[in-house]
């Protein structure tokens, strides 16, 4: 009597006559755990600086240094902390806040304004020089920005304009990248056509850049000005060698000039920390508020136009 093999298929095969499932479906889950470890050690390295920013802004002066001193208390050393923040110096904290918000929110500006012509002018017309021109932006990418601190400082020195907030916004405003970025946005999503029409239609250049390309632009051009603002708000090189006035320093400056006082006042560290905690409200705050702009269908800004 002879015993029939059954091939390994049929004998996991369920009894109701489904498919067996494939060997990739029934592979460990186990090769699926280590990416997902990975990207949770990288989350939470991301977040233990700002968690611990938030705990230490709720610790009186007294508490700041040790190891643990109790639960956060945010109606007593957060509140306290504020407060003393707001004292300092008649409210200097606030008025290097505002100065972070001019430098960062008028140079972001500015780029996306010189940025958007650029950008446009290189992905949709054909001159001499084009390609030089977009090969020396593609360096210009390459070069770290903290190399042309020192040539800009001379440059504006002679000038006459280092000291002065202009020092802080001008170095600002020709961003290699996100001229290159406006390039790629223009390339791929104004169509010839819609430009070509309007010249038909009698529109000039210069209408067609602000009316026509502008607003299909709009979510790169958004996401230039976000790029942008946190570059400068975040800057802290270029004010830091262009600036000597207290009353001009942006939130970074500022803050840092409180670290260095608090060598000999410790008391200062907790202002420190606080104002370290206010300034990135701003930046969450602006996230929140361009998020709408960046789902907007790229014809439809130029069917609006």
């Amino acid at each position: 009597m002879s015993v029939q093999q059954v091939p390994p298929a049929a004998a996991t095969a369920p009894a109701d006559g489904s498919p067996a499932p494939s060997r990739a479906a029934v592979r460990p889950a186990r090769t699926k755990i280590v990416p997902t470890v990975v990207l949770a050690l990288g989350g939470v390295y991301a977040v233990l600086p700002l968690l611990w920013v938030v705990i230490a802004a709720t610790k009186t002066p007294e508490e700041l240094f040790s190891t643990f001193s109790g639960w956060p208390s945010f109606n007593g050393g957060f509140t306290g902390n504020i407060a003393a923040l707001d004292d300092y110096g008649d409210g200097r904290f606030w008025l290097w806040m505002l100065n972070s918000l001019i430098y960062a929110g008028g140079g972001a500006f500015l780029t996306v304004v010189v940025s958007a012509a650029a950008g446009y002018a290189l992905a949709k017309y054909r001159f001499a020089g084009q390609r030089l021109i977009f090969g020396a932006l593609l360096a210009g990418v390459l070069v770290p920005q903290i190399t042309l601190a020192v040539p800009q400082y001379l440059l504006l020195s002679e000038m006459g304009l280092v000291g002065t907030s202009w020092s802080v916004i001008l170095p600002s405003v020709i961003s290699p990248y996100s001229i290159y970025l406006c390039r790629i946005y223009a390339a791929a999503a104004v169509p010839d056509e819609i430009l070509e029409a309007g010249r038909v239609d009698g529109s000039g250049e210069f209408r067609l850049l602000w009316s026509v390309a502008v607003p299909i632009m709009t979510p790169g051009l958004v996401t230039v000005f976000l790029l942008q603002f946190i570059s400068i708000w975040n800057n802290f090189l270029l004010p830091y060698i262009m600036l000597a006035d207290d009353d001009l320093f942006p939130l970074t400056v500022g803050l840092y000039s409180l670290l260095n006082r608090g060598a000999s006042q410790p008391a200062l560290y907790s202002l420190v920390i606080s104002g370290s905690l206010l300034s990135i409200i701003p930046i969450v705050a602006l996230f929140l508020f361009l998020q709408r702009f960046w789902r907007l269908d790229l014809v439809a800004g130029g069917l609006k136009g």
